[in-house]
């Protein structure tokens, strides 16, 4: 008889892993997730458009008027609730795709509950508002709403610099008086505190949404009050001795090493790139896989597993003096470049080709969506100024539609490959 073949199981070199998941094809899992959600996230964007725009137009109204200073207070909370409707729309976008990716549908065929859009609000929208903050994406915001009230003012502008007066237009943030500002940071400050140990404790429903809102008051009205403190001292600061001193010895480096600021310019030409390209893709991927609950809140996520690990560990065993100084020292660190290491092991285990992707397609998204848009204005033409008083808003609008919700689309398709590769390969993400 002959003798019957035998057939292998699986061959170690054929790749079983799913085709639509390779990080290959993170350009069309993108797609694909964003032809399955395209309604709700065109949904989604409209409605917080709206509601920012109302904001930014009840900032402006209560700004200006009697009784100053209280109404530059009750602007700046209008302010901190503008921030706080792009977390929530970037969060519920986020969610809002859920179904699309593969990894989530595995969870639920494992049996594990479907956590709701305000469970993943309460949860996410914390550390999210600090990562927003110590990337400075709040000054997007701050510029905006200027440029908003600066609009609305310009006859009354106009007028008051004829007759001599100041201009109000645009200084809406900037000209709170300085006592006014730390005494309301204090206040934001202790309600902070107290809702997020609610939150951390797992009490009161939406605990994490008002830590959230009084973190951002806290960090604005902060803000405020320093480059008041800082303008006010800029003259006396400059005249320091070792101001001067550190002055000096950089113009003479500069002399003595002709390579020393060519150098610094080219670093300084170069960085900004970097930050658009690498950091910024990962710092919103880490965005997206706290809302799909797999970030670990910590700096020892980030290290563990590697030689570090030891370090965080001996860290963790000392004295409690000790571990809260470090944690004030490095909070800065923590808070900007905790949060794209982790997402850059994230993306790791995908592969070292899904994170090229994820830059990739991230600034090929923004590059397509600025010459789509410079040639739609060409298009129009500018023979008649008048028609882009009605063109220039909606323009503007699918512009940043494109950008946002394929953005949304491109970070779910890259948590997705990964999260489904680290699976396969018996890696849990840290929940």
């Amino acid at each position: 008889m002959p003798e019957t073949p035998v057939i292998p199981t699986q061959s170690p070199a054929v790749d079983r892993r799913p085709a639509s998941l390779s990080a290959v094809s993170l350009p069309m899992h993108t797609l694909k997730i964003f032809g399955a959600c395209a309604l709700t996230l065109i949904l989604w964007f409209s409605v917080g458009r709206v509601v920012r725009e109302l904001l930014m137009v009840a900032a402006s109204e209560v700004s200006h008027g009697d009784h100053r200073q209280v109404r530059l207070v009750i602007t700046m909370f209008v302010f901190t609730l503008i921030v706080l409707n792009e977390l929530v729309v970037m969060v519920g976008m986020l969610h809002a795709v859920r179904g699309a990716l593969r990894e989530i549908r595995v969870r639920r065929e494992a049996g594990e509950a479907d956590e709701s859009m305000f469970g993943a609000l309460n949860r996410a929208t914390l550390l999210f508002a600090t990562i927003y903050l110590a990337w400075g994406f709040h000054t997007a915001d701050a510029r905006e709403f200027i440029a908003v009230d600066t609009a609305r003012r310009v006859d009354q502008d106009f007028a008051s610099s004829l007759a001599g007066n100041e201009i109000e237009g645009g200084t809406g943030l900037s000209t709170l008086d300085v006592r006014v500002s730390i005494g309301v940071a204090v206040v934001a400050y202790l309600l902070r505190v107290l809702f997020g140990r609610r939150h951390v404790n797992g009490k009161g429903r939406g605990s994490g949404v008002f830590a959230t809102f009084f973190e951002l008051a806290f960090a604005f009205y902060s803000i405020n009050a320093l480059l008041a403190f800082a303008e006010a001292r800029a003259d006396w600061l400059d005249q320091r001795v070792v101001v001067v001193t550190f002055k000096e010895w950089a113009e003479a480096a500069g002399e003595a090493l002709p390579w020393w600021k060519p150098f610094w310019n080219a670093v300084g030409d170069t960085w900004p790139h970097v930050v658009d390209g690498l950091i910024v893709p990962l710092t919103w991927l880490t965005v997206a896989s706290l809302v799909y609950g797999a970030f670990a809140e910590d700096t020892r996520a980030v290290v563990r597993g590697t030689r570090l690990d030891n370090v965080a560990t001996r860290v963790e065993r000392s004295h409690d003096l000790t571990r809260s100084t470090m944690a004030h020292a490095t909070a800065g660190f923590q808070e900007r470049w905790v949060p794209p290491v982790n997402a850059f092991r994230l993306a790791a285990r995908g592969g070292p080709v899904l994170f090229g992707a994820l830059c990739l397609c991230y600034v090929a998204i923004r590059v397509v969506t600025d010459y789509a848009d410079r040639g739609v204005r060409m298009l129009i033409g500018n023979e008649d100024p008048f028609v882009w008083l009605a063109l220039a808003g909606p323009v503007e609008f699918v512009r940043e539609l494109v950008v946002l919700t394929l953005t949304v689309c491109l970070l779910a398709a890259t948590f997705d490959i990964a999260a489904t590769h680290g699976r396969e390969a018996g890696k849990t993400l840290t929940a």
